[in-house]
């Protein structure tokens, strides 16, 4: 008897570690297929992404605006998206991240199918506001921020700078094949007649349709993408921030506002008119263009992340950011397109390799219940930045020169990074930080 007691038990012991193993197994399945719906939600977004980066512009100037209008209008979109990030930072792991995406998807395209319809200056800059309509060409809205705070807690630690490098190759090649559509509007004229402001309201309403598409995924994602529920069940659990992380992420917020100034002077909107002002360059040649531009930041991604396992997450942002902008502030000397051109792609086969390792280094010096409000807040000071300077961008290619912004900006870039490394060379994240020296201090 004693020995059938002793069976029984190891028979329940066998079942009952079958079972755990198969509990663990499906956790591995949902979050997998969480990451991959996460993926193809944001490659939507980016495809219209990528093509308002090139079109925005020159559809506000052919519209008859000028460069001053065109910078208010680049501003109020990206003003748009701080307001809606700073919404994600403080409640969007208490409103749940499944519904404040898909809400803020379809927010997006409704505001994007307004823009089109309205002709009047208040029109356009009240309903690129409220469609958090964006002119930079890559994806830093407040959907991104969510999406920056799911990825690591799917993976491994090892794995996170790596997935989330795959994150930013979907998300650029997306955005590439929606620059690569920029000459749409041209090809609508040309196949059905339409006139040429017809053709570019179309256009917008491509965009809408994608940024509504994009919802689906987002509704179709598992629990398993919330922040961990509280013991009461009730809500899920508020972040606590301490008070290291919260230096930490002063620090690197008030930092990338210092960047991201520099960014708003010459979002891809912007240079994409200044090529066409400059150099007459059309909106089907500006689409090629800028579709190589995002193909090397597809390429540059996973260079980063082998570089940063050899020399660190600081120092491939930081020694990689440098030379791209010192690209970008020869482009005004160039004497034709050929060379300006040259200079660009230089450019961005290095300007987004800071994205995946600076996107891993902030989530890497929080707690994971931290990470949200990190990201978010990272992303919010970057956003409200970017709402500033275009319109000032604006101004100096009316007033000063064509190519004054992108001196500026690339300088004020260069500023950063100088800043970034003396601020957080001992910063380490845990897989770079040894037994002997351990944690450092912000």
């Amino acid at each position: 008897m004693v020995a059938q007691c002793l069976l029984g038990r190891d028979i329940v012991l066998v079942i009952d570690s079958r079972f755990a193993r198969g509990l663990v197994d499906l956790s591995l399945v949902t979050r997998h297929s969480s990451l991959l719906l996460i993926y193809f939600a944001a490659s939507l977004r980016s495809l219209g992404v990528g093509l308002t980066g090139v079109i925005l512009g020159v559809y506000v100037a052919r519209a008859g605006f000028s460069p001053a209008v065109i910078g208010v209008v680049i501003s109020a979109g990206l003003a748009g998206s701080a307001v809606a990030t700073l919404l994600v930072s403080l409640r969007a792991d208490t409103l749940g991240r499944r519904f404040t995406m898909t809400g803020l998807s379809v927010v997006s395209a409704m505001g994007g199918l307004g823009f089109a319809l309205t002709g009047s200056l208040a029109g356009i800059v009240l309903l690129a506001f409220v469609g958090m309509l964006n002119g930079m060409g890559t994806d830093r809205g407040p959907v991104f921020s969510i999406e920056q705070a799911m990825i690591p807690q799917m993976v491994t630690a090892e794995r996170r700078t790596l997935a989330l490098s795959w994150y930013a190759v979907v998300t650029e090649t997306a955005q590439a094949l929606g620059a690569l559509a920029a000459g749409l509007p041209l090809a609508l004229q040309h196949w059905f007649g339409f006139d040429l402001l017809r053709a570019y309201q179309v256009t917008f309403g491509l965009y809408a349709a994608l940024n509504l598409a994009s919802a689906v995924p987002y509704l179709l994602l598992s629990s398993a993408i919330e922040l961990p529920a509280s013991p009461l069940g009730a809500q899920p659990a508020k972040a606590t921030i301490s008070p290291q992380s919260k230096r930490v992420i002063t620090k690197l917020a008030a930092l990338s506002s210092v960047d991201s100034l520099g960014g708003g002077l010459m979002t891809d909107a912007l240079i994409a008119f200044w090529f066409f002002q400059r150099f007459g360059v059309a909106e089907a040649k500006l689409g090629a263009v800028f579709f190589a531009g995002h193909v090397l930041n597809s390429l540059s991604y996973l260079v980063a992340a082998w570089l940063a396992k050899r020399i660190g997450l600081l120092n491939t942002m930081i020694f990689t950011h440098i030379p791209s902008s010192l690209f970008l502030m020869s482009m005004p000397l160039a004497p034709s397109s050929g060379w300006a051109i040259v200079l660009l792609l230089a450019r961005e086969a290095l300007v987004e390799m800071d994205l995946p390792t600076r996107q891993s280094y902030t989530v890497a010096v929080v707690q994971p219940n931290e990470r949200t409000f990190a990201s978010g807040i990272s992303n919010l000071t970057r956003a409200v930045a970017r709402s500033i300077t275009p319109s000032f961008a604006g101004l100096l290619m009316q007033r000063v020169a064509m190519g004054t912004p992108l001196v500026v900006g690339s300088g004020m870039k260069i500023l950063y990074d100088i800043l970034l490394f003396a601020a957080f060379r001992r910063l380490k994240p845990p897989e770079e930080r040894d037994e002997t020296t351990g944690p450092a201090p912000a």
